[in-house]
């Protein structure tokens, strides 16, 4: 069936937009399956032998593998994996620690198992010390997976470093959890860079408060993260085909975006050259007629 399909404008070639699959840069992530039906699995498989080319990743939002038989999980796996695309465990890792580190272990070694490539760590959520939150990504790396840790540009004010003279190894009291929340792009920048160090292999911005609207980018802060941490090891959640054209539009085809995957054709069509959204150009006359 997929031969049926017409990629003949895409060489990925570096002279183009991005190269071949596993790309390091101009990545597009999907969003998985929600539920477990039967119904979603065959729409994503259509979705994949349609687009598949153009899809580098599949993330399972919101932890919704836990809630799937898993030999769900290891059909869905599989089906990307045929196409050359990763699967991201999306952000569900902080409700196992609440079971302590040997139980993040297990899960680690279990995801694995089922055929997941990258575990990503809400660092919000985890609401963990800087050094417990290497441990994991050092953890997450010795186990054979990739990491790839989501940062916000607010936090709790009593995640804020304090800073003045003190001795190394200092004991410093714990602060009590504060209800105001800040905004630290400086913060997340450091922060990042210490989970690149410790062997992330990239970074997730959350959109909220950057890019979740169009017409409200916060081009300031999008600008000061990618100049620290390279347009390569940063990836944003574009919410709209808007943010999607914003994006590219600012930083070329090479921009890692995380869409939905009704957005993966106007997506690719904008990385290509002077495409615009013709996406007859894109798949040929032939695909409609499919």
């Amino acid at each position: 069936m997929a031969s049926n399909y017409y990629y003949g404008w895409k060489s990925f070639s570096e002279d183009e937009d991005r190269p071949e699959k596993p790309r390091p840069f101009g990545v597009t992530e999907i969003r998985g399956p929600d539920h477990c039906l039967a119904g979603r699995r065959h729409d994503l498989e259509d979705i994949l032998e349609s687009m598949g080319e153009f899809v580098d990743g599949l993330k399972f939002s919101g932890g919704s593998h836990s809630l799937m038989p898993t030999e769900f999980i290891r059909e869905i796996t599989e089906l990307a994996h045929r196409h050359n695309i990763y699967v991201s465990t999306g952000d569900w890792s902080e409700h196992l620690l609440r079971k302590g580190p040997s139980s993040f272990k297990q899960y680690v070694e279990d995801c694995k198992n089922l055929g997941f490539d990258t575990i990503e760590l809400n660092a919000g959520s985890l609401k963990l010390p800087e050094e417990a939150l290497l441990r994991f990504v050092r953890l997450i790396k010795g186990g054979g997976l990739k990491v790839k840790p989501q940062f916000s540009v607010k936090f709790d004010r009593s995640d804020i470093p304090v800073t003045g003279d003190r001795a190394f190894g200092a004991y410093i009291a714990p602060v009590p959890p504060s209800s105001e929340i800040i905004e630290d792009v400086d913060l997340l920048i450091r922060r990042a860079e210490r989970c690149l160090e410790a062997g992330a292999d990239m970074i997730m911005i959350d959109a909220d408060d950057i890019c979740k609207y169009a017409d409200s980018l916060r081009s300031d802060v999008i600008a000061k993260i990618i100049g620290r941490l390279g347009l390569e090891k940063t990836m944003f959640e574009a919410s709209s085909g808007k943010t999607s054209e914003w994006f590219v539009k600012r930083y070329g085809p090479r921009v890692n975006l995380f869409v939905d995957h009704s957005e993966v054709m106007n997506l690719e069509c904008l990385r290509g050259l002077n495409l615009g959204r013709n996406h007859t150009s894109v798949l040929g006359s032939s695909f409609f007629r499919i």
